[in-house]
């Protein structure tokens, strides 16, 4: 299995609304078509940073992590997924796309 490990770097200070529009919208359609692991958002509490600082994004404030069993398959499903008419509706519900600072996604092997 390889997992999928999303990091969004949202505006910190439209989170509330972001929360409502992932469990009202966002979170049913991705439980439904992927395998999700887990969907997290940060609370009020400063990041532990050891070691070099972070950049001034700081840390993510979204991320969720989705199970594949392959690449291959990651690649395939992954634009048919996020390339729907019901996605690009939940989409243009979004608080705003320009809110995302940045994201990330790596990708890991279970020890």
């Amino acid at each position: 299995m390889i997992y999928e490990i999303r990091n969004y770097h949202y505006e910190p200070s439209l989170l509330e609304e972001y929360k409502a529009w992932a469990k009202e919208m966002a979170l049913p359609y991705i439980r439904e078509h992927l395998d999700l692991v887990g969907f997290w958002i940060n609370i009020d509490e400063p990041a532990e940073v050891n070691g070099k600082p972070q950049d001034a994004l700081g840390p993510a404030t979204v991320t969720w992590i989705i199970r594949w069993e392959h690449m291959a398959t990651r690649h395939e499903v992954m634009g048919e997924v996020f390339g729907t008419d019901e996605w690009r509706g939940i989409m243009k519900r979004n608080p705003g796309r320009e809110n995302y600072h940045r994201t990330e996604a790596k990708f890991a092997e279970a020890l």
